[in-house]
């Protein structure tokens, strides 16, 4: 039996798509390998949102080139967003990757592996979505359901539509039986994968479809606890969306919705058609009906162009809504992007870090003030089995998607009442109330 390692980068769509990728390598009589020096077929599933992702993969893919040296009969695949991104020069530049596909051709994997001889072979058109292939997942309990392909916004420091193309929703129908039958097997958390989740729908034929008219759908589904979605764009966060965390009993109350900055000058250099009022009036939607909602962010630091005056008005934006947890970022230019071409106006990067420095400092002490409000409440975590740094205790998340290590005597699967005893910006303790035990 042939064995295959997968290693992935990046964000939760690349985590969906390597886990249909290992489903439909074992569906093909493959193991999975529990070392990359194992296995004959050696997989990178990558991501090209930042440039330090292309150098942190292109060294794993030497150390790839290395082991292929010593067994040229060894298989070495390169998947996902880099790929896409590099199509033209992947073969010219690493003549040892053996297969090369982007995210939309996943499944020709499966037709590569299978061919009469294995001649190097590049698979880069949009099309299909691998929420169809078999899955693998990594977590018995959660299951990644992508609803939705590519995206047509066009910010401009962004690669994501030239390496996932326009965006196409899935059949709404479909989307429902895929989760009914994630739930006859078990899962009880979905969350539901676009990159941009929130405008889900509105092209379909011959019925369009809202994302508030799915969440409405998977919350009646038996057997699904929890449903959560990543990632929103604040431009279609409608009330209709914020009105489902408050009446449906499985959506999250977590909501990741993206600043990027908090400078409307900044903003529109971005092309993310919104400005600061605009992101500022949804935090306020979104607290007068969920106000209990842990809210979180991305916050990109030195775009091109940024002044002192515009990065204090992204510091005063984080301290006014207080996010529960951010990723800050230092601008990174990426090919074939509109920012990539404001060279004059780059940001020196010793600025770029003394500003992310800042930025970091309020976004944590503020998510410790703000996880304080959880302290002496008891709340409902959804156990997912013993905590990282302490076997003897467990491990599970609150709805606000925040980490609880505990006390007690639940099982994997279980919701229980937690005391919260403690809280910093990352993570809460507790103890498991007995009480409900009891009873």
């Amino acid at each position: 039996m042939k064995r295959f390692h997968v290693t992935t980068f990046g964000c939760q769509m690349n985590e969906h798509d390597s886990e249909r990728m290992k489903g439909m390598l074992e569906s093909l009589g493959y193991s999975e390998a529990a070392a990359r020096e194992e296995a004959d077929l050696i997989l990178f599933n990558t991501c090209s949102i930042r440039e330090k992702a292309d150098e942190r993969f292109v060294s794993h893919l030497y150390e790839a080139r290395a082991l292929k040296r010593r067994d040229p009969e060894r298989v070495i695949g390169v998947g996902g967003c880099w790929a896409q991104s590099v199509k033209d020069q992947v073969f010219r530049d690493y003549p040892f990757v053996d297969v090369a596909f982007g995210p939309g051709q996943v499944h020709k994997l499966a037709e590569f592996l299978t061919a009469d001889s294995l001649t190097a072979q590049g698979f880069f058109e949009f099309e299909g979505f691998t929420g169809h292939l078999p899955h693998k997942r990594a977590r018995e309990l959660h299951a990644w359901v992508q609803i939705s392909a590519g995206c047509n916004m066009k910010c401009s420091y962004c690669i994501v539509p030239s390496t996932r193309g326009r965006e196409v929703s899935r059949p709404f129908e479909e989307l429902v039986d895929e989760v009914r039958l994630l739930a006859a097997e078990g899962v009880r958390e979905v969350t539901l994968l676009g990159q941009n989740v929130n405008s889900y729908g509105m092209r379909l034929r011959p019925e369009p479809r809202k994302f508030s008219d799915l969440l409405h759908a998977v919350d009646a589904i038996d057997g699904i606890e929890r449903i959560r979605y990543t990632s929103p764009h604040p431009a279609h966060m409608t009330e209709d969306v914020i009105r489902a965390h408050a009446e449906l009993q499985s959506v999250c109350q977590h909501i990741h919705l993206p600043l990027q900055a908090g400078s409307s000058r900044v903003l529109k250099r971005m092309r993310r058609t919104y400005g600061r009022e605009r992101f500022l009036d949804r935090v306020a939607l979104i607290r007068e009906h969920v106000p209990d909602c842990a809210l979180t962010t991305d916050i990109i630091v030195g775009f091109p162009g940024e002044t002192e005056a515009d990065f204090l008005e992204t510091l005063e934006v984080a301290e006014e809504v207080g996010f529960d947890g951010a990723f800050t970022f230092i601008y990174s230019p990426r090919r074939d992007t509109e920012a990539a071409e404001f060279r004059d106006e780059f940001v020196p990067h010793e600025v770029q870090v003394e500003r992310m420095g800042r930025l970091v400092e309020v976004v944590q002490r503020r998510a410790r003030e703000r996880a304080q409000r959880f302290v002496g409440r008891t709340l409902d975590v959804l156990v997912e089995g013993p905590s990282r740094y302490d076997p003897s205790r467990l491990r599970g998340r609150t709805t606000h998607n925040k980490v609880v290590n505990f006390d007690g005597l639940a099982v994997p699967g279980e919701i229980v009442p937690v005391e919260i005893l403690s809280a910093t910006s990352q993570s809460m303790t507790g103890t498991e109330s007995l009480l409900s035990r009891v009873a």
